[in-house]
């Protein structure tokens, strides 16, 4: 069954069994009020919390204690370790950003000696679902690598592919963004999409359908694709994941979804050994369940 809206995913999701988070910072009330509602919802069984003992002590609601371990820590740099290190210990399954910097947090995950990495790059994955589109769309990269190389998009669309098997989907659509459907030296990201759909087409991008260079519009709107002639494509105007050329155009993009579109958002950080929540500080709870939903999908989708 291919799932087409988050409470569908909520749904599949709920019988799993719930997941051991690790919170790099979990002294802030915006991020206890995450973890709280990921118990709530079933989605985790236990969470180890990093940061000032007291304020995590003061914001631990009663009822979670049991299942909540604090560990202190003084910098941002401890802070992120720790929580990494919870993961590398076999004690944590999912990894949370909590009230720490980013770059902190994401040096911790990628550092050679004690970090997470699983391979060569991490990206991130935004998955929406907007009133104007009748199934989830994901967009990457949206916020780790600024300008991507073409090794590294076959490596950005191999992390999302557990995502999208959780999802139901054994051939994901993925439509490679460029500014013009013409091939033009000019526009390197045109010639990076011709490839990865040549190499789609001959079988060496397993479980990905990939077709471009496509504008934004053709992606998503069989208007559109019909309109310049594009309607044989399997890609255009049904893309389930749209491939950015950079991370402008996918984090602007993301942004204009939620600003304008309506859309609701979950973001996870793939490539890592356990999916990896990189949320803003002013993202709510309901964002932050979100990207624990996602976490299930994934675990999902590599049979875990």
């Amino acid at each position: 069954m291919v799932i087409h809206s988050f409470d569908a995913l909520r749904a599949a999701m709920a019988g799993r069994a719930p997941m051991h988070l690790a919170v790099a910072g979990g002294d802030d009330p915006a991020v206890m009020a995450g973890v709280v509602a990921g118990f709530e919802a079933g989605l985790i069984a236990s969470a180890t919390l990093t940061g000032d003992p007291g304020a995590l002590r003061a914001l631990v609601p009663e009822t979670w204690r049991d299942q909540v371990r604090l560990l202190a820590a003084d910098s941002p740099q401890m802070v992120a370790t720790l929580a990494v290190a919870e993961v590398r210990a076999g004690r944590a399954n999912v990894l949370m950003k909590g009230h720490v910097d980013s770059a902190a947090y994401l040096r911790a995950i990628v550092d050679r000696a004690t970090g997470i990495r699983a391979g060569g790059v991490l990206s991130n994955l935004t998955l929406a679902q907007m009133p104007s589109v009748p199934r989830l769309i994901g967009a990457t990269d949206n916020g780790i690598i600024p300008l991507p190389s073409l090794a590294q998009k076959r490596a950005i669309l191999q992390n999302a592919r557990p995502l999208f098997l959780g999802l139901g989907l054994t051939q994901v659509r993925v439509a490679a963004i460029a500014a013009s459907e013409k091939l033009s030296d000019r526009q390197p990201a045109t010639g990076d999409a011709a490839t990865l759909a040549a190499e789609s087409r001959a079988g060496q991008l397993p479980g990905l359908i990939v077709d471009g260079p496509f504008g934004y519009d053709v992606a998503l709107s069989a208007q559109a694709a019909k309109a310049k002639g594009l309607l044989g494509s399997d890609v255009a105007g049904r893309a389930d994941l749209i491939l950015f050329p950079n991370i402008e155009s996918g984090n602007a993009t993301v942004k204009a979804w939620k600003l304008h579109g309506g859309a609701q958002t979950g973001s996870i950080v793939l490539g890592a050994l356990v999916p990896v929540l990189l949320n803003s500080r002013s993202d709510g709870a309901a964002q932050r369940v979100l990207g624990l939903v996602m976490a299930q999908a994934i675990r999902a989708g590599q049979g875990l």
